[in-house]
This record gives structure tokens, C-alpha cells and sequence, in this order.
């Protein structure tokens, strides 16, 4: 569904100011009265109850155009493990993020090896439908052998 854009007529800010207040609202996790602190010290006076109905107005609208572009095979992506302990046993937490810095998966194993770093290309692949251009990691021999079985295999 397409909706009509958004009217700023017979609003006191400009359209920046608006945007602004509720992109800071939205993207990060704060308080209306947070982000009118954060205005207020940019000069800019304007309540906390104005803010939350620019989110309510705007907020359906920007959230929109936010959203994620579709994956592209011209995408980079940074696949890393770090070690978390759950219950008491060690963990791998394995992650991928693109260059723009979002999470396109996690998934936590047992082991670190290259059966788990074939499932987390795997359930990549799946997600995303294509290959990335290319993808850096820290130099685990798991990613290299993980990548050549399923580009050989496929």
C-alpha cells in the first residue's frame, strides 16, 4: 500500500528539525524527553509531547524509506566469532554483518569449526539469495574451507 507523502504544512519547525527529532527518536533508544534535551542543545526549543506526535505523524513514513535495501552480490560482508558462555559451557557466537553495518545473521554453535561455519554461510545464502562480492573474516581456515565446499558443492 502507497500512501500519500507526508504534509509539513502548518508545522512550526522545519521539515529538518522534524526529521531530525524523529530520526534520533527511532534510531537510537531514547526517551522523548531525551531527544528534546538533544534539541535543546542545539538551540532548538521544542517539547517532548511535539516530538512524540512528529513520531506518531512521521514516524510510519520515514520508517518506510528505512527500511533495508534489497541484498545485492555487490554487498560485503564481515563474518566473526566471538566465545559466550550459556549455562555454564563455552559457545560460539558467529555473526555476519554487511558494510553498512547490519546484522544479517547470528547463530550460536558448539563448536568452531567448518561444519559450523558452512551453516552459518548456508543459512546466509538462504536469507540473502545471492553471494556477497566478498566476504572478510579474521583469517579462520573454517570460512576458506566452509566457502570452498559449498561453491564446489553448491
Amino acid at each position: 500500500m502507497i500512501g500519500s507523502p507526508v504534509s509539513y504544512k502548518r508545522h512550526r519547525f522545519p521539515p529538518a528539525v522534524i526529521a531530525h527529532a524523529v530520526w534520533l527518536y527511532f534510531r537510537f533508544p531514547l526517551s522523548l524527553r531525551l531527544v528534546e534535551e538533544m534539541l535543546l542543545d542545539r538551540g532548538i526549543v521544542v517539547s517532548y509531547e511535539a516530538i512524540r506526535c512528529w513520531a506518531k505523524k512521521f514516524g510510519p513514513d520515514y520508517a518506510g524509506r528505512l527500511r533495508r535495501k534489497p541484498p545485492s552480490p555487490s554487498d560485503i560482508w564481515h563474518l566473526d566469532e566471538v566465545v559466550v558462555t550459556i549455562g555454564g559451557r563455552k559457545h560460539w557466537l558467529w555473526r555476519a554483518v554487511d558494510q553498512d553495518g547490519y546484522v544479517l545473521d547470528e547463530i550460536v554453535q558448539a563448536r568452531r569449526n567448518t561444519k559450523a561455519a558452512k551453516r552459518l554461510l548456508i543459512r546466509l545464502m538462504k536469507k540473502q539469495g545471492c553471494m556477497p562480492k566478498r566476504i572478510v573474516t579474521d583469517k579462520l581456515r573454517s570460512y576458506r574451507a566452509a566457502r570452498r565446499q559449498i561453491i564446489d558443492h553448491g
